[in-house]
């Protein structure tokens, strides 16, 4: 081999080396998948005792962080609350009264959210699986599945679940959790600040 193909062949395996360590990099990793509204997230996280990577991951599959956004079906902000769904939540709360347009507003969306999320997962005693596609399908067809025998809320069963929309939902936002709890944990210097029976299952 020439001194001049040795040469390339270093250069190649070089930039191979500097490739795998740029993407394993969590700084790097932090760039390709960013977190917003930090601050909103972590105060209702605290809050309503909500793990905040999951607030994030599902912020991120429902708007990708797009605060003005309003579905063909009504649903409004960053996580997408449906206005009765807001007002039941304000119903069973002491949160202060709104205005429908005020769902498109950061730190109410996301509080309001948060603390669905945190109902949904006392619902389901802990199960992350259940509560995440409960916030795509509603309770009721998710509470449906699980009295029939039809998904068993496991992560290994996902399949079962009936509505394909859910199944794709709730495969996206947990691999989204598990980014931002990989990539900014120590960061933020929490694991988490709710725990979850299942979440043991992405580790």
């Amino acid at each position: 081999m020439t001194f001049l193909r040795k040469k390339r062949v270093f250069a190649l395996l070089l930039i191979g080396f500097l490739l795998v360590l740029f993407m394993n990099s969590s700084f790097i990793g932090r760039k390709l998948y960013p977190i917003y509204f930090e601050q909103e997230i972590k105060q209702s996280a605290a809050k309503h005792k909500v793990d905040p990577f999951l607030i994030a991951a599902i912020i991120r599959v429902e708007t990708n962080y797009r605060h003005h956004l309003e579905s063909k079906k009504g649903a409004l902000g960053l996580m997408q609350l449906m206005p009765d769904t807001a007002d039941w939540i304000v119903q069973s709360t002491n949160l202060e009264p709104h205005a429908q347009e005020d769902l498109l507003k950061v730190d109410v969306n996301i509080n309001l959210g948060s603390w669905y999320l945190s109902w949904l997962n006392k619902h389901y005693n802990g199960n992350l699986f259940y509560t995440i596609a409960a916030y795509n399908a509603g309770q009721g067809n998710v509470n449906k599945w699980k009295q029939n025998d039809i998904w068993d809320g496991s992560q290994a069963n996902i399949n079962q679940i009936p509505f394909g929309e859910t199944r794709h939902y709730v495969s996206r936002v947990l691999y989204y959790y598990e980014k931002y709890t990989n990539l900014y944990s120590d960061r933020w210097g929490t694991e988490g600040s709710a725990s979850v029976q299942n979440k043991e299952a992405l580790d």
